[in-house]
């Protein structure tokens, strides 16, 4: 592996020049992983039968992506400090081809599950390097507008990409979508190497540096507040289905237009945050949190008026869409000599709260039911919001 000779820290000419092309090569990386790793839960009932285990089982192939992706954004920067990250993002995406490949052939659960394993190295790797990639190839005053490219594909991924993938295993099977999946990464893979410029790390890259990171003023406050923004989110969006059908009344022919609804509204959020991010910054930081809350609560209202509902899903979606460039950028303010390792703690964030997010929803679901739960993560999402917005008062001048 080699290391890049480039500058850090600002756009070179070279690199501003290849920016538009470069960062829609990310938005296809960015697409082709999450399209992976969302597909087990659509493929959920056939991928069990076939494999003879639980549904519940293969659910955790979801939480281990998460795990080893969590893990992966907090140490690779310090486990690889003077590699290209043009190179690094190649073979990351080289192994979340592998990944996808090995779930296409495996035999058993264990072995689909260490696949998995793989692929959550190769997710929290990558966003972990987005967001130092586009800073080099961008001014710092466009860097949201750039991050909105390429999380565009995360957005599209869950839009279109999984369920054209479910639409597939209905007639080619679940192992034939996997293989799709592993061709698609080969492809981001070989177009990130002719596409990319290198990409030099940035200063400061180890676990001393992660800690100086957290550290800080302003960032573990707001590390925090997102974890509870996007906890919130996750409490309430892991069991929409039945939130939608008991708190709203919608049945099965309408849960999908619904759900289709709140991809529609994250794909204009993206962008329309994404937008408005470099400029509206502090005053979006606590209103898009403070959409999700509000949707939350017309969720629960809906089942008096319906057409809550609709508008809640779109806001919603909306909400969710735009909130990764956000805190993306936020964390650029609060360590702009930092970028990678504040990108690496932003995506572990992020994580976490995926993985807290649904294990909390789901207690509480059991619990203190569908309305209650919702409730709760309403006003975890408008208090993070809130002090996330104090966080960025602490950015350097």
């Amino acid at each position: 592996m080699t290391t890049s000779t480039l500058p850090t820290g600002a756009a070179t000419p070279e690199s501003a020049r290849r920016a538009r092309p470069a960062l829609f090569i990310m938005f296809l990386g960015s697409f082709s992983l999450v399209t992976a790793e969302f597909l087990p839960p659509g493929v959920l009932t056939t991928l069990a039968e076939d494999l003879r285990v639980a549904e519940g089982v293969v659910g955790l192939s979801v939480s281990a992506t998460a795990l080893t992706a969590l893990l992966a954004a907090l140490g690779l920067s310090s486990l690889f400090p003077r590699v290209d990250r043009r190179t690094l993002l190649v073979v990351l995406t080289v192994g979340a081809a592998v990944s996808n490949l090995v779930v296409a052939l495996a035999p058993n659960i264990v072995l689909l599950l260490i696949a998995r394993l793989l692929l959550g190295v190769a997710v929290g790797g990558y966003w972990s390097m987005a967001l130092v990639i586009a800073s080099q190839l961008v001014p710092a005053a466009r860097l949201g507008k750039a991050m909105m490219i390429v999380n565009a594909g995360t957005t599209v991924a869950t839009v279109a990409g999984v369920p054209l993938g479910v639409l597939l295993s209905t007639f080619a099977g679940w192992r034939v979508v996997f293989v799709v999946a592993a061709g698609l990464t080969v492809v981001a893979a070989v177009a990130v190497h002719l596409v990319l410029p290198p990409i030099a790390p940035t200063p400061g890259i180890g676990w001393a540096a992660m800690g100086g990171a957290l550290r800080a003023p302003g960032v573990a406050l707001g590390l925090v507040s997102v974890v509870a923004v996007i906890g919130g989110h996750f409490a309430g969006y892991t069991y929409i289905r039945p939130a939608l059908a008991e708190l709203l009344g919608a049945g099965p022919a309408v849960i999908p237009v619904l759900l289709a609804l709140f991809g529609i509204g994250g794909l204009f959020g993206n962008f329309v945050l994404g937008a408005l991010a470099d400029r509206r910054l502090g005053v979006l930081l606590p209103a898009v949190p403070a959409a999700i809350g509000l949707s939350l609560v017309a969720i629960i209202a809906s089942g008096a008026v319906p057409a809550l509902g609709y508008v809640a899903v779109v806001l919603w979606g909306a909400a969710f869409g735009g909130i990764l460039n956000l805190v993306q950028v936020w964390v650029s303010r609060l360590l702009p000599d930092r970028v990678e390792a504040g990108g690496g703690l932003v995506v572990a964030g992020f994580q976490l709260a995926i993985i807290l997010g649904s294990a909390v929803g789901g207690r509480g679901v059991d619990s203190i039911g569908l309305a209650a739960t919702y409730g709760l993560a309403a006003v975890a999402a408008v208090l993070g919001g809130i002090a996330i917005r104090v966080s960025l008062s602490r950015a350097p001048r």
